[in-house]
């Protein structure tokens, strides 16, 4: 079976037991989104195993993982409306297509130059940052306090910041300074949880300033990587970054 046709039929798969999941008893959704997850990190695994290598395993696979978790976990959280699930559905299936084509991309990038190489790093950035938006409005949906918030949003933040950054570099390794600015972006994003988490604000708000600030923190630092770090990018996502926070201060005095 080709890549091609191995990426559908996990597209496929992956997206009836999302369908499937709402048959089940609330109480058991949760853990049913759990092992769709893992199952999702396996049918990754089995569609790119030719091309993985060493961290690739991690690094490669695990969005595919995350993504699922993400539109699942919000995917319960949605109305009784069969068309807005269904359509939820189609477009977790294209999703994930177009994340194990973003993968693939990648695991054969880390061995020579291939040309798609750019357009396959702006869909893992857009496909990092919805991802992160439906976990982080999954987290923050339980109501908890902030001491359960931070570090929620901390894992997942690191979770999604390593695969993006490992992606700058395609090394057989992860490096020191990836796992450095990983770890320092998770940090950031736990603590403005903990600190948004205690105001007046919607789930929907809060997980679009949670989102923003990780696209600015990813952005910056993959210019980075890529030394095309100039004072007007970073301008660029500082005022993207103090519009969202502004927008935040408005609604939560509203």
């Amino acid at each position: 079976m080709r890549k091609r046709q191995k990426f559908v039929v996990t597209a496929v798969l992956l997206t009836g037991g999302l369908l499937g999941s709402q048959a089940v008893p609330l109480e058991w959704r949760y853990g049913l989104i759990g092992l769709l997850s893992l199952t999702s990190w396996v049918l990754a695994a089995w569609s790119l195993r030719e091309g993985l290598v060493g961290v690739e395993w991690l690094t490669v696979v695990v969005p595919s993982a995350l993504f699922t978790a993400g539109v699942g976990f919000f995917y319960i959280l949605l109305p009784a409306n069969i068309l807005a699930r269904l359509l939820i559905g189609v477009l977790f299936g294209v999703g994930q297509y177009a994340l194990l084509l973003t993968a693939n991309i990648f695991s054969v990038a880390a061995i020579r130059t291939i040309a798609l190489f750019r357009a396959a790093s702006a869909v893992g950035f857009v496909m990092t940052l919805v991802t992160g938006f439906l976990l982080y409005d999954t987290i923050l949906s339980f109501r908890v306090g902030f001491w359960l918030v931070m570090p929620a949003v901390a894992g997942v933040s690191f979770l999604l910041a390593l695969p993006a950054l490992w992606s700058m570099e395609l090394e057989e390794k992860v490096s020191v300074r990836i796992i450095k600015y990983s770890v320092w972006m998770a940090v950031l994003l736990g603590l403005l949880s903990g600190a948004i988490s205690v105001w007046s604000v919607s789930l929907v708000v809060t997980s679009l300033f949670l989102a923003t600030m990780l696209y600015v923190y990813l952005g910056i630092t993959q210019h980075h990587f890529a030394q095309r770090l100039f004072s007007r990018t970073v301008w660029e996502y500082v005022t993207v970054g103090v519009v969202v926070l502004v927008t935040v201060l408005i609604t939560a005095s509203l």
